[in-house]
């Protein structure tokens, strides 16, 4: 039966599950950071550090699961997209690298604690930009002569790769922000709320933004959302956005305090799902198809025996962690 099931599509699916548990576990860790100059120094920094302490490096399990997949099982795929945004991923590392080192200094070095909330929002903000300007120089395309990149240093730097990173920027703000609003009481839960509130509209326009101008960076882009018959499947998508939207303001108006972060998890499931009918299955867009891009079939069975063994270990100990330091917070948290 293993030979029968399209081995390269299940890599596919395993590389994008992890990038996309990824994106919403580490991303209110960098919307945090990206808050933090809301925040005021004292109580209300230490409460929405305490609420991310406990997890914030086991999220980033999902960014080696992704990259390292990547390199495994498409190869040729990370031979072409490395070259081509060595800079913005170098500035995410560089960026994860800062965060993480100001998290941990900022408690042990407490004379010099406005220095490391400068460096821990810096890195938050440079690692969110990056993964956003990442995406975007992906979606734009990627020269590709024969197998191997083209182009030069500076092509991953456009408006519109611009545009997605301050985009992606907003909606991790908002994901911190929703994260506070459930982890969180008193005058910091209702900032946050407020912070909520502003963010949801900043990030459904930056989604209708950047949906509007994929349409045309690409002709595939436009003929898969609104060609016939395929708008009458791709419209449902922008209308579920509408709702979640909606929804999610109706939650943080009303009070509720878990709702607004589920929903806001819904809006980027959306986005993902989004970004799966632009691309899929090109993991190159309009130069690399995943069959093309991928590792010999003993090679992706071999990795497959690890990764079904693997990632349900990572699913249950993350869930172990998340449930263990489940509830509100105040200062006197994990550290």
């Amino acid at each position: 039966m293993l030979y029968s099931v399209d081995l390269t599509v299940v890599w596919a699916f395993v590389i994008a599950f992890a990038v996309f548990a990824y994106i919403v576990m580490d991303g209110f860790d960098l919307g945090i950071g990206i808050l933090f100059p809301t925040l005021r120094p004292g109580p209300e920094r230490d409460t929405a550090m305490n609420s991310i302490a406990p997890v914030w490096d086991g999220n980033e399990t999902w960014l080696v699961m992704g990259g390292g997949g990547l390199f495994a099982a498409f190869p040729l795929a990370y031979a072409v997209i490395l070259p081509a945004l060595y800079a913005p991923i170098t500035a995410m590392l560089l960026g994860l690298i800062f965060r993480g080192v100001a998290f941990e200094f900022r408690w042990r070095d407490p004379g010099h604690r406005a220095v490391w909330d400068v460096a821990f929002t810096v890195g938050s903000v440079v690692a969110a930009l990056a993964q956003g300007i990442t995406l975007g120089a992906l979606l734009q395309g990627i020269t590709v002569e024969g197998r191997a990149y083209a182009g030069g240093w500076w092509d991953w730097l456009t408006p519109f790769s611009l545009l997605v990173g301050v985009s992606l920027a907003v909606a991790y703000a908002l994901l911190g922000a929703t994260w506070l609003v459930m982890r969180t009481e008193g005058l910091l839960q209702l900032q946050a709320r407020r912070l909520a509130q502003r963010l949801t509209v900043g990030t459904v326009a930056a989604i209708a933004l950047v949906s509007a101008a994929t349409l045309f960076l690409q002709g595939r882009y436009f003929e898969r959302w609104l060609a016939m018959p395929n708008v009458l499947v791709t419209a449902q998508v922008p209308l579920l956005v509408a709702l979640a939207a909606y929804a999610l303001w109706r939650t943080l108006r009303d009070g509720a305090e878990r709702a607004p972060f589920l929903i806001a998890l819904g809006l980027f499931a959306l986005s993902f799902l989004g970004l799966g009918i632009s691309i899929f299955p090109d993991i190159v867009p309009g130069r690399i198809t995943i069959w093309q891009a991928a590792a010999p079939e003993a090679s992706q069975i071999f990795m497959l025996v690890g990764a079904v063994v693997l990632v349900p270990i990572i699913l249950a100990y993350t869930a172990y962690s998340y449930w263990v330091f489940r509830g509100k917070v105040d200062t006197h948290g994990y550290h």
